[in-house]
Formats: C-alpha cells, structure tokens, sequence
C-alpha cells in the first residue's frame, strides 16, 4: 500500500492544531466562558403549556428581562403527555418576586395562546454547583491518568511511557478542540461537556491504540527499518479504519443533533454539536498528532531502531 509521510508533515498538522487552540483561547475572550446551572448554581423553573411554543425565543425573552445566560428545554410527560417548558437560569443566586414576576408576565405576553402556568420553581446553589464542576473535572483527570497507564504497561516494548505521554497530549487537543466549539458557539460548560469530554477520550484513546499496536507489529517485522518509516507506514495501514469509524460517529451524532435543533431540545445539541466536532478532531488527532509527536521525542532522545 501507498505510505503517507505523516512524520513529515508534522509541522504543518502542529500548526493546525495551535491554530485551534488559539481561537478557542481568543474566543474565550470574545464570548467569554458560560457555565451552565449544573456547575455555577441557579434556578429552574418549568412551566406547562399548550398548543407550539419556540424554545429558543422563550430563552431570549428570559434572558432579556433578568440578563443572564438562560438554556431551555422542551419535555413531554409520557404519562400525561403534558407539554413543559424548562427554564435554566444559571447563576451564583436565585430569583427574587419581582424577577419572576417581570419574567412570568414577558412570557405569557410573548405567547399569548400556550396557556403558560408554572409548574415547579428550584433552585442549585453555588455550593453544589462548583462541587459537580470539581466532580467533572476529577472524573476527566482520573480518565486521562488512567489511559496514560494503560499505554504505559500495554506498550512497554516500545516505549509505554512515551507512548502513553504522547497519547495524553493527543487526548489534551481533542478536550480543547470540544472546549473551542462551546465557546464559539456559546455552549454553557455543563455536565454535557463532561459527556462529551470523557466520550471523546474513549474513542481517540481506542484509536491510538490500535495504530501503537501496529507499530509494534512493524518493529517486529522490520527491525531494520528506522522509527518514523515504521510509523508512518503503520498510520497509513490504520488510518481507513480510523475514518470511516470516526465517520459513521459524525453521522450518528449529526443526525442527532439536526433533530435536536429541529424540535429545540437544546440539552441535546449542547451535547450532539461538539461531540460531532470531537469526533473529527480525534480522528485527527490520532492520525496527524499522536504518532508524529511520539516520533519527535524518539528522535530528540536519540531512540531510532531499538524496542525497550
């Protein structure tokens, strides 16, 4: 088969990827970093009603009236089939009457015919909010160090170590990139980051894997031949395999996340639109990261032929 020079290229696929990073960081600034109620605390209200009401614009009005990052949700009671509208409202403090008030009134001027009548009022508060992100954030650390072990022992004749640092840098791009889309497209942090954080290691990390395995299965073959030929060739055989995987999840999620927007179930997209983006950049990052980047440090320690 034809062998792509992926170690060659690797400046270029760098550059891609700082360029990313870059935009997310400057966007942070831009947008500005949203967290969602389940991580900064707020409030939630849910509201019956009948007939059509449009989510996004319910949000807006919301929004409009008390000036705060505010997500909705439509649900159906399958028990009832009753229509509710869910209100986050996230924030380090509650609603006070006159808000709610102000807020109520807008909502039932807006739609006139859906017959609103809040149902439940809730509210998270800061306290628990931070210990979910403090969670969040445990729970991706624990998934990243362990990766990085199994690497380590499943790899160990061909540098585990390195390997599974390299790996961990790759899975580091991918959590930025997701980390890049919700601020572009001004996606609250939430337990939908989680989600898709710990999902996307999953997947990018399995990847890896399979094209560490087949450098080691080349290194045995072709013990002559020096590191960065080995990889290349062995990304090469394992790189359809890699695409039409991370393709058939694109197309799964996109699908998700078209429905999703078509009927404003806004939890949905926050989860469907940067796991769709995620998937590409683990493809990618496996394919044009990972490798290279193991290379260059085998390469800057002075490791060309040998297996340890």
């Amino acid at each position: 088969m034809r062998m792509i020079d992926f170690y060659g290229k690797r400046r270029i696929f760098y550059a891609i990827s700082i360029s990313i990073v870059i935009l997310g960081v400057v966007m942070s600034f831009v947008n500005g970093v949203k967290l969602d109620i389940n991580f900064k605390g707020g409030s939630l209200l849910k509201y019956n009603f009948t007939g059509d009401l449009n989510a996004d614009r319910a949000a807006d009005v919301v929004s409009g009236i008390i000036n705060r990052v505010v997500s909705t949700q439509i649900t159906t009671d399958l028990a009832t089939n009753e229509k509710r509208l869910v209100i986050n409202i996230a924030g380090n403090y509650g609603l006070d009457v006159k808000e709610q008030e102000k807020m109520d009134e807008a909502l039932k001027k807006e739609f006139p015919n859906a017959n609103l009548k809040l149902s439940e009022s809730s509210m998270v508060e800061p306290f628990f909010g931070k210990k979910f992100l403090t969670n969040g954030i445990k729970a991706i650390l624990l998934a990243s160090f362990f990766v990085v072990i199994y690497v380590w022992f499943s790899f160990r004749r061909i540098g585990g170590l390195s390997a599974g640092v390299m790996a961990l840098v790759a899975l580091l791009h991918d959590l930025l990139v997701v980390f890049a889309t919700c601020v572009v497209f001004n996606i609250p942090i939430g337990d939908s980051f989680v989600a898709v954080a710990l999902t996307i290691i999953g997947y990018s990390i399995n990847d890896t894997i399979v094209i560490y395995d087949r450098i080691r299965e080349n290194f045995k073959k072709y013990p002559k031949q020096s590191i960065e030929t080995i990889t290349n060739l062995s990304i090469s055989q394992s790189m359809t395999r890699s695409i039409n995987t991370n393709i058939a999840v694109f197309i799964s999620v996109a699908m998700i996340y078209i429905l999703a927007a078509v009927n404003s179930i806004e939890s949905v997209q926050s989860f469907a639109l940067p796991m769709a983006i995620g998937a590409i950049s683990g493809c990618y990052s496996t394919i044009c990261i990972a490798g290279p980047l193991w290379v260059s440090w085998k390469k800057f320690r002075g490791i060309e032929h040998k297996m340890q």
